[in-house]
């Protein structure tokens, strides 16, 4: 089923296929979100849970011996949601563990995802409870896509990334054939700059894995003119930004709260970096925030 939030500034839709993002469209038509062409990738704005990333050969384990196998961003991406409530500026879909779910990762969930539209500003909130008996390990991270270019005659290098701060940072290499990252092989990234320019060369090789940023906040923005997205993810450690290696017109932005399995990491869940843990019965909540410049 689709839905629709609407205001004088943007019009915005859903799906609860995934619970996901469909539209994003201002007053004058131009659509922000990628309306994924399969011919570069199908997705649009998944949500990843209770991984993001891969795990190493899409097994890991708890630390009380419980066995976990899930595919690439976890179970709930291509799942039916159910739709909560719906008013005139905000709309939350919610699904629980089922069997299938539970083969895979062994503990009972209630997630939520509540969309608060405010003039150009979208709220994204994630909101997880442990329905288990005993502590939960997660990771949850969104995947919101964008055209790029935003309109006919532009270049993809039209665009730049803007941080907000000056960034001094490298990057781990992903590892193509397994989806796990390299940590002992880093590439400089960002020298003293808050301004990435974007080139689809930028992702022959995968996504760029930003792990250790200052900045919470960017914009993806056209170099001349004052027109995009803006980025804020205060309670997110990473950000991914990624196209498709076949020069996709588009690119996500990602901000994540794990990452796929590290090369310095072994298999055990909660050995993972920034592992999040809920107790049982405890209601956790982490949101982002895109604002159409």
């Amino acid at each position: 089923m689709n839905y629709r939030l609407e205001n004088d500034d943007l019009c915005v839709e859903f799906t609860t296929r995934g619970g996901g993002l469909t539209s994003i469209r201002d007053k004058s038509g131009r659509e922000y979100l990628w309306q994924g062409d399969p011919l570069y990738w199908s997705g649009q704005a998944p949500v990843l849970f209770p991984i993001c990333g891969s795990l190493r050969e899409e097994q890991a384990v708890t630390e009380d011996g419980k066995p976990v196998h899930m595919p690439r961003h976890g179970i709930v991406r291509k799942e039916e949601f159910k739709l909560e409530f719906m008013y005139k500026d905000k709309i939350c879909f919610s699904i629980v563990e089922n069997e299938s779910m539970l083969s895979q990762f062994p503990y009972r969930f209630r997630l939520s995802i509540t969309y608060t539209l405010k003039e150009k500003q979208i709220q994204v909130t994630y909101g997880i409870l442990n329905r288990d008996t005993a502590n939960m390990p997660f990771f949850i991270g969104g995947h919101p896509a964008f055209n790029c270019p935003l309109d006919s005659g532009e270049d993809y290098s039209d665009y730049k990334i803007v941080f907000e701060q000056e960034e001094n940072c490298t990057v781990p290499a992903p590892v193509t054939e397994t989806g796990l990252i390299d940590m002992g092989t880093r590439t400089l990234m960002l020298e003293g700059s808050d301004t990435l320019r974007l080139n689809q060369d930028l992702f022959k090789k995968d996504a760029m894995i930003f792990d250790q940023l200052k900045s919470r906040k960017i914009q993806y923005i056209h170099r001349q003119e004052q027109k995009g997205i803006q980025l804020e993810f205060p309670q997110f450690p990473y950000l991914i930004l990624w196209s498709s290696n076949n020069n996709g017109p588009f690119i996500a932005l990602e901000p994540w709260s794990g990452l796929s399995t590290c090369s310095d990491e072994d298999d055990v869940l909660e050995h993972k970096r920034n592992v999040l843990i809920a107790e049982p019965g405890l209601l956790e909540e982490l949101s982002y925030t895109i604002t159409i410049l």
